[in-house]
């Protein structure tokens, strides 16, 4: 993937997050955290852990030599900083995401084709930045389609988040922003 793929992807990362976040915004604190049997129990502990995700990597690929310490250290700042149980309604799961999605955006734009290509190493194998980067969007892609469903099974009207519907619209509307 080019620097211009990637931006493109982390753009309608945003978009289709911003999404998300806006319709789960709806919910009461008890529908929001209300336990739905999931493998991520409510809305809430599943928009932690994307943005859990999201902070993880994006330390990861700012680290410029992850070992051993740097990999040890990472999981415990982040099983503490990810607890569920800090963010006890919408509002704390939506400042700590304006966070970590500035930060997000200050990486994203600065990326080239040659970091783009830095090669990590993970477990027993390396894998590049890019790599990692379209691992990161499926993720959340992937989670955001559990936090849909949860969000009908609460009554809730979940947001569609379609690349194509970013292109079709998002897209149309962040260029208008500019």
């Amino acid at each position: 993937m080019t620097k211009e793929d990637i931006q493109l992807l982390y753009e309608y990362d945003r978009w289709a997050n911003n999404r998300v976040l806006q319709a789960a915004s709806t919910l009461s604190t008890e529908e929001f955290t209300r336990d739905l049997g999931g493998s991520l129990s409510s809305v809430r502990d599943t928009l932690v852990h994307i943005i859990g995700g999201e902070w993880g990597w994006l330390k990861c690929w700012k680290e410029p030599s992850p070992g051993p310490t740097f990999v040890w250290d990472f999981w415990t700042r982040h099983w503490a900083q990810f607890d569920p149980k800090a963010y006890p309604d919408f509002s704390a799961v939506q400042s700590k995401w304006a966070e970590v999605e500035r930060e997000q955006i200050e990486f994203v734009k600065g990326v080239t084709n040659e970091s783009l290509g830095r090669m990590l190493p993970l477990r027993a194998t390396q894998i590049s930045v890019a790599h990692l980067m379209q691992h990161l969007a499926n993720h959340s892609t992937y989670h955001r389609g559990q936090v849909a469903l949860m969000m009908r099974q609460v009554a809730a009207v979940p947001l569609a988040t379609d690349f194509a519907l970013f292109l079709m619209e998002g897209r149309r509307e962040s260029l208008d922003a500019r």
